[in-house]
Order: structure tokens, then C-alpha cells, then sequence
């Protein structure tokens, strides 16, 4: 898979990276990346929100385009955190 699909099909990319880094600096210890792996499960809980939304109202694609993230991120986060 190219880097370039792998961004376009996992919004959480760049958090998933920051946690296997963290992993491989850390020896993998899970209490020293806590901080990382939270960030990641927060990312992709935020997806799932999202992507369930849009395919309950029927738009696609379900995985917003990456150019359209920013602005779909300032609709959704404050109802996302209520």
C-alpha cells in the first residue's frame, strides 16, 4: 500500500505512527506511550462517529477525503465531546 492510500483510508495515520514510534522507542512498554495510544483510540473512536454519521445520512464516501478533514474536524468535535 502506498503512503499516500494509506493516508486517504486511515484518517488516524499519523496518530497510529506517533504510537508504533513511541512503541519502538520505549521498548514497547505500553505505560511509557500511554499518552500516544490515547490519542490514537480518541482518533478512531472520532472516525467511527463520523463515518457512522455519513452513512446514515448516505454520504460517500463514508471516509471523508483527506482535504476535507480540517473542515469536517471543526463541524464535529464539539458535538462529538458533549
Amino acid at each position: 500500500m502506498k503512503n499516500q492510500d494509506a493516508e486517504k483510508n486511515n484518517p488516524c495515520l499519523k496518530e497510529q505512527l506517533l504510537s508504533y514510534q513511541c512503541f519502538n522507542d520505549n521498548n514497547f512498554d505500553k505505560e511509557a506511550c500511554q499518552l500516544e495510544i490515547e490519542n490514537y483510540k480518541t482518533c478512531k473512536s472520532f472516525w467511527h462517529f463520523v463515518t457512522a454519521y455519513r452513512r446514515k445520512k448516505g454520504i460517500l464516501p463514508y471516509v471523508p477525503p483527506v482535504e476535507e478533514r480540517e473542515s469536517i474536524k471543526r463541524e464535529f468535535l464539539p458535538e462529538y465531546f458533549k
